[in-house]
């Protein structure tokens, strides 16, 4: 019940409708006036053709006069006696006959197809004054199948000049021959019945037709918003991939609109993924923080049970317990305090002090600060600076932030008598600060998650040990809230190279957006 309802709702149903009643009207309004069209056009020719034929007939009566009056012959006959009353002479009636037959009858059979009215009257000396009258009725019994009569009629008048009293040396009098043809056969009726029915078939043949052309319309209208339809259906059940096809030929408005739905679908499937990846990160990001807290809370745990149960008593050992215990305290202050600061970068509530000031500066103090942990580890720290200032729009202490945890890393991973290099260079576009050791190294196959939170690889793992993790996405937070780029190429056992890029005019060059590239000699990717 509710799909039948649904059908007869529907857009599909509603056009068909539409288009079949358009049609209909318009066959009704050719079936309406088109027959009154025909029947007026049939009707002026029938009049036409009736006076034709009247025309004909008073033309062969008035010559069968003329030829019975016997003008080629020694004796003349007059047409009209002088009697009293006037009468019509005996050629008369041998000429044109009487109402059963006669020349006249032969006419109206075989010529006028109707009733025929003859009359003979005196000509301007007596108008009016009829001597002769004839009148043949049309047998209809005998009338051709499908011919029925018009109610039509036509009448014409000739002059005839009684030339028999010419010869009598009196005035040659006129005389009035008037043909009337009335009601005569015609098919008009029947033609109009015929073609009436044929219009009245080809209509409904038209509108069938129509209908079948407004299903198959509708069909192809609809077709489009169905499939969009049924897209939009997937979408909301969860099938985020469903994409609607592209008609090779249709309309304009179909094309355009299966275009931004598409284009809608590829931002809602966007979206949801970013969302569930950013909580997948979520949970990866709390299960991290509650893995790096357990270490240091269960080591203190441990020295605290430890000196409850009497190793305070032994003064060598309680010192050992105080220092580790201090060095895990350090430990959660130290992640306590970068999981904040990477919390603040990621929430946007980290404002940047920008600054159009010298790159060199910040790279110098840098580089300064590392130095006393390098000459502890035996590693050579060196800076390659430009003559020139350097002048990036950048906030000093966060880019400072980032230098010093990626030398802090290059210092770190770099064995004894090993080497780091700090270098800025820069042209029209950016400027470019590389940070190379000659270090481990990092395996290709850790090099895409090297920017990853807590993320800490398998090689050199006693190094890696002693930091969070966190400090490579604190360094991509801030260089892309620079609009920057940060790169990274290593080889395992060669070492690693670390590229900061930050526009000259604070807005990336060729993109508004910042960029993380990570490549290795074996696979061009770090």
């Amino acid at each position: 019940m509710n799909r039948a309802r649904a059908f007869f709702q529907g857009y599909r149903f509603r056009l068909v409708v539409a288009f079949s009643l358009v049609v209909a009207t318009a066959l009704a309004l050719v079936l309406t006036s088109l027959p009154r069209l025909l029947d007026g056009y049939f009707a002026q020719q029938e009049q036409e053709a009736l006076e034709d034929r009247t025309q004909l007939v008073t033309s062969l009566i008035v010559q069968q006069l003329i030829q019975n009056q016997g003008l080629t012959s020694e004796t003349v006959r007059p047409i009209v006696c002088e009697t009293e009353p006037p009468a019509p002479c005996d050629m008369v009636w041998r000429a044109l006959g009487d109402g059963e037959e006669g020349y006249v009858v032969n006419l109206a059979r075989e010529l006028a197809r109707a009733d025929v009215t003859m009359t003979l009257s005196f000509g301007a000396e007596r108008p009016g004054l009829v001597v002769y009258r004839l009148e043949v009725p049309l047998d209809s019994e005998t009338a051709p199948a499908g011919q029925r009569r018009e109610p039509i009629q036509a009448s014409r008048s000739a002059e005839i000049v009684d030339v028999f009293w010419t010869r009598n040396e009196v005035a040659a009098p006129s005389r009035l021959v008037t043909v009337t043809l009335s009601d005569p056969l015609s098919l008009r009726a029947q033609t109009l019945e015929t073609i009436v029915g044929v219009l009245f078939g080809a209509a409904v043949l038209a509108l069938l037709v129509a209908i079948v052309l407004a299903v198959l319309l509708a069909e192809r209208l609809t077709d489009p918003i169905r499939r969009l339809t049924q897209a939009s259906r997937s979408l909301a059940e969860g099938r985020l991939d469903e994409r609607v096809t592209m008609p090779a030929r249709g309309a304009p408005e179909i094309v355009e609109l299966s275009t931004a739905f598409n284009a809608m679908a590829e931002r809602l499937q966007s979206s949801i993924e970013y969302i569930s990846r950013d909580r997948d990160r979520s949970r990866e990001f709390l299960a991290d923080v509650s893995h790096e807290l357990r270490t240091p809370i269960a080591a203190l745990r441990t020295f605290n049970e430890l000196l409850q149960e009497g190793a305070a008593a032994d003064a060598e050992a309680r010192d050992e317990f105080l220092a580790h215990s201090h060095q895990q305290i350090e430990r959660l202050d130290w992640l306590a305090t970068n999981l904040l600061e990477l919390s603040k970068l990621d929430s946007g509530l980290v404002a940047l002090d920008l600054r159009p000031d010298d790159l060199r500066a910040v790279v110098e103090d840098a580089v300064a600060q590392a130095e006393p942990g390098a000459a502890r580890k035996g590693v050579s720290l060196n800076a390659e600076l430009p003559a020139e200032a350097v002048r990036v729009l950048h906030d000093p202490p966060r880019l400072g932030q980032v230098l010093a945890n990626v030398i802090g890393n290059a210092v770190k991973f770099t064995p004894v008598d090993g080497r780091v290099t700090v270098s800025l260079r820069s042209d029209a576009e950016e400027a470019v600060v590389e940070v190379a050791d000659t270090g481990v190294g990092i395996d290709p196959v850790e090099l895409p998650q090297v920017f990853e939170r807590f993320y800490r690889g398998a090689q050199a793992v006693e190094a890696r040990a002693a930091g969070s993790g966190l400090g490579l996405s604190i360094v991509r937070s801030v260089v892309e809230m620079h609009h920057g780029r940060v790169s990274i190429q290593s080889s395992l056992g060669t070492g690693t190279t670390v590229t900061v890029a930050l526009p000259r005019n604070g807005v990336a060059p060729g993109s508004a957006t910042a960029g993380v590239s990570v490549s290795s000699p074996s696979d061009g990717r770090r």
